[in-house]
């Protein structure tokens, strides 16, 4: 089942093994870093389009981002 909180803490692991900042990740898919942040703490969730540019960014599946699956590899 999806959680926002599960998301946000995904999201967050992600962006921190691939070295990058909160501004980073939010000038590479056209988001603010306050809403980067919100995202990360489990406040606010974002588009589907959102979704599928943090995915194809960062090289993983929709389905781990998301908390649906624990396997990150993409299919």
């Amino acid at each position: 089942m999806f959680s926002k909180d599960v998301f946000g803490e995904r999201l967050l692991e992600i962006r921190k093994k691939n070295r990058e900042t909160q501004e980073q990740l939010g000038e590479a898919i056209g988001l603010v870093k306050s809403r980067i942040s919100d995202m990360e703490r489990g406040k606010l969730t974002t588009t589907v389009e959102k979704i599928v540019l943090i995915c194809e960014h960062y090289q993983v599946s929709a389905n781990y981002l998301l908390g649906l699956s624990d396997d990150p590899t993409l299919k």
